[in-house]
């Protein structure tokens, strides 16, 4: 079988699992955001925290509790690593040091899970399964949570109310996450994903030298990592380990769970504001982007510029032979169009145009289909933003789901979408005017800004996926990448949770025949062609610095 067809193969594969639980899923987890009934375990939950989970709170006050609950999130981890020395199957690890710990913890309660260590030789299996697991799911829910903060401010009119913080959050977590989570880590066992509590095991090669190899909690965490669009792997090559990855079938397993909550969400969202089609239209967006940057990968990957590449048949460079370039090309795709940041493959060993894709992925927002409730609130931003344009083209008011976009609304859209490439930006520029950051770079050139420039962007858009060559374990990049993280995930959610507000308290307009329709193609079309021009104009001097600079080289 060619190596092409093998990939469509697993592509037609992957769309068919998607579509068969996306009306299922998507139904469960808008009966699960909208059901008046706690569990027995969530009420536990809601005692130990204080809250009344019946109690409507207005968009201040779901931020102080997202703020809080974050901020509690990261001092627990930050101490806990720090003392992880004195924590059982610490496996006679030291203690993280303080920056370090401070850029772990940000990471995960984010969910970037950018790592500047190497898991396997750095965290015991307390540090992995009851401090950096527990935030693989934690940070997805209050993703999640958000989200559905915004659906709610489309879907009810004359109020303020956008729901309940730690309602939405216990449920995201015990209902959808833990669930799914359990059982794809049994399936990932069953294909032979490492799960226990071993430390290291001496063994001998096939050379006769030997090799020590640590076993832990991997499937568990495995599972979480691709479910929740968090990304951080138990062992430093992530996803290109065996024993996180073993063969093609968990790898093509990996990434519907990295896009299957994603996905599923915009049948959500099309069921709790009463207009399915409108679901519809967001995933076809969604869809057509991911399509395309899914067959631009795989041509710039297969083409196989170079002398080198072309002697070898394409470029395998940095890629696992038991997955080939398609696999190769379909995760890397899929993992920074989400925000997951998990990589079976050396992002860095791409073609230039290949690393660019994986770059440009990135800088969209991560919204095709993009993280766990991040990818729907940041493609309905961009939805709104696409209605005042075409608002602007035809002279009339806009509106989406009967609310106008008025001058509010398009100031918090816009500034949504300014602040995560001033960011990537400000910081990139930081790095390479100072004279420390560049020592940290192992190549020269547009490669070499290429790394730095990867490195923020992952930490901005909370992706964690990093391009190698970059030393990042130092303080400045521990310290800048830990600080672009915060203001990445958190400053958005204040204009999400605002903007859900000021659509919440409007009376709804009724549709008119001059009202555009945004369940039809045209929309999707018109949301597409808005995502991709704004991406460019912001991105394009820096994109054209490094990886289009090495492309054409």
């Amino acid at each position: 079988m060619s190596p092409v067809l093998a990939q469509v193969l697993q592509v037609l594969a992957l769309v068919a699992a998607l579509a068969l639980v996306y009306r299922p899923f998507g139904d469960y987890m808008a009966a699960v955001y909208s059901s008046g009934k706690h569990l027995r375990v969530e009420r536990v939950m809601y005692r130990c925290f204080g809250a009344d989970p019946d109690a409507q709170m207005r968009w201040l006050s779901y931020l102080r509790a997202v703020l809080a609950f974050s901020f509690v999130g990261v001092l627990f981890l930050y101490l806990f690593l720090r003392v992880q020395s004195h924590l059982p199957l610490s496996l006679g690890f030291a203690a993280i040091t303080p920056d370090q710990a401070f850029n772990t913890a940000t990471s995960f309660v984010t969910n970037t899970n950018w790592q500047s260590y190497m898991g396997e030789n750095a965290m015991g299996h307390a540090a992995q399964a009851a401090g950096l697991a527990v935030q693989n799911f934690v940070s997805a829910a209050v993703g999640m949570a958000v989200a559905m903060a915004l659906v709610r401010g489309f879907a009810r009119s004359r109020t303020g109310d956008l729901g309940n913080f730690w309602t939405d959050t216990v449920r995201g977590t015990i209902r959808v996450l833990l669930p799914i989570a359990f059982v794809a880590a049994i399936v990932l066992t069953a294909f032979g994903v490492v799960q226990n509590f071993a430390g290291w095991h001496e063994v001998t090669t096939l050379a006769g030298g030997h090799q020590t190899l640590t076993g832990g909690p991997v499937a568990s965490q495995e599972a979480i990592k691709e479910l929740g669009t968090n990304g951080g792997g138990f062992y430093n090559v992530n996803s290109a380990h065996p024993f996180e990855n073993p063969d093609p079938f968990t790898n093509v397993f990996e990434i519907f769970l990295m896009l299957v909550i994603p996905v599923s969400l915009t049948r959500t969202f099309g069921k709790m504001v009463g207009n399915e089609k409108q679901g519809y239209a967001i995933l076809a967006a969604m869809g057509v982007i991911w399509a395309g940057f899914v067959v631009l990968m795989s041509w710039v990957e297969f083409a196989h510029p170079g002398s080198a590449d072309q002697i070898a048949g394409a470029a395998l460079e940095g890629k696992e032979q038991r997955f080939g370039v398609g696999a190769s090309s379909l995760f890397a795709v899929s993992t920074t169009l989400t925000s997951t940041g998990a990589v079976d493959s050396a992002l860095s060993s791409f073609t230039g145009l290949g690393g660019g894709i994986t770059l440009l992925s990135m800088m969209l927002g991560e919204i095709a289909p993009g993280g766990t409730g991040s990818g729907l609130y940041g493609i309905l931003i961009m939805a709104i933003i696409a209605v005042f344009i075409a608002g602007l083209m035809v002279g009339r008011t806009p509106e989406y789901l009967g609310k106008k976009i008025g001058t509010r609304e398009i100031k918090l859209a816009a500034l949504y979408i300014l602040v995560t490439p001033a960011i990537v930006l400000c910081f990139t520029a930081l790095a390479m005017a100072l004279p420390t950051p560049p020592h940290s770079m192992l190549n020269s050139g547009p490669h070499g800004f290429s790394e730095v420039l990867y490195a923020y962007t992952s930490a901005g858009n909370n992706n964690g996926s990093a391009f190698a060559g970059l030393s990042a374990n130092t303080q400045w990049y521990n310290t800048t990448l830990g600080l672009a993280m915060v203001l990445g995930r958190f400053v958005p959610m204040i204009f999400v949770l605002a903007l859900a507000s000021s659509l919440a308290q409007q009376k709804p307009v009724p549709a008119t025949a001059g009202t555009l329709h945004t369940e039809k193609p045209l929309f999707a079309g018109l949301l597409v062609g808005a995502i991709l021009i704004i991406t460019g104009l912001t991105y394009f001097p820096a994109l054209a610095l490094g990886p289009l600079a090495e492309g054409l080289s």
